[in-house]
């Protein structure tokens, strides 16, 4: 464009183009590439808006589904960073700016930042590696960085975790070394109770799987389960009290609501049965002085 406009002031008799009509070449320059770059950054969000709905349609697992929408985000990310970086790239040099000399020196800083960055480096690389293991996504209940939250972003530099109460953890991608992922396809609610030693524990047994029983028949329980109440038998002879272990298999993320609604139900059913759930006691000895 610019050479063209100086072809066209030169057949008008000036040898010099007018600063105001460089200016405005400039301007339009930069106005092109930006409208350029808007309309790129567009299409590839169409593209990949495109490619993620065909592969939403193609499986009707829940999982599969959230990975899908974990990399997709993340490829938006990515491909806006790409444009953006070239967008001023193209304006510098209508500015006149040599990219050479900043490549450059880019170069050089780098290799001297990276020796301060390696925590950087590795949380985009660890980042990377986990989303292409499938071991987190958006939506996910998980354990990492010595934090518990739902998964609310995952990005190649960190995953954003917001806890029971409500604060959100910002963990970096390097200090995860161990995930515990809890919403994977089912999860055991588990519950321990304490029955008192004189409790004969066929019949607190007993109890306890009715209780298990009767709560999956009600109603609002509906597709809470994946299976019957299993009652595992005894884990500890504790100072006051005999612990019984119950579980039952339910979907993922309602292991909580399950628990809370099966401990409801066991005490009211030893209320029932007049199995005493003992509270902290301890029993004295003493010697007589002779």
């Amino acid at each position: 464009m610019h050479i063209l406009i100086t072809e066209l002031f030169a057949l008008m008799g000036w040898s010099e183009m007018p600063a105001w009509a460089s200016a405005l070449i400039t301007s339009l320059n930069v106005l092109l590439i930006v409208i350029v770059a808007l309309i790129g950054r567009s299409i590839v969000r169409r593209l990949l808006d495109a490619v993620h709905q065909r592969l939403v349609k193609r499986t009707d697992d829940l999982e599969e589904k959230k990975r899908i929408d974990t990399l997709d985000r993340i490829f938006n990310h990515m491909a806006s960073a790409v444009i953006t970086i070239l967008a001023i790239m193209l304006i510098m040099d209508e500015f006149g700016m040599s990219i050479a000399p900043f490549l450059a020196a880019a170069g050089v800083v780098g290799i001297a930042v990276s020796f301060g960055a390696q925590s950087l480096v590795k949380d985009y690389f660890t980042g990377f590696v986990m989303l292409m293991e499938n071991q987190i996504r958006q939506g996910d209940f998980i354990e990492a960085g010595g934090k518990s939250g739902a998964v609310e972003e995952v990005t190649l530099r960190y995953v954003r975790l917001r806890d029971g109460e409500g604060a959100v953890h910002f963990i970096p991608n390097s200090q995860i070394t161990t995930v515990t992922n809890r919403s994977r396809e089912f999860a055991f609610a588990v519950v321990d109770v304490g029955v008192s030693y004189g409790t004969p524990l066929e019949k607190a047994f007993e109890v306890i799987k009715l209780a298990g029983d009767r709560l999956q028949a009600e109603p609002d329980m509906a597709g809470k389960f994946l299976g019957e109440t299993e009652v595992l038998g005894v884990t500890q002879l504790a100072d006051s009290s005999v612990t019984i272990r119950m579980r039952v298999k339910v979907p993922a993320h309602e292991q909580w609501f399950v628990k809370r609604r099966l401990l409801s139900a066991v005490k009211d059913a030893f209320e029932k049965a007049s199995i005493e759930i003992p509270y902290p006691q301890r029993v004295v000895h003493t010697i007589a002085d002779k």
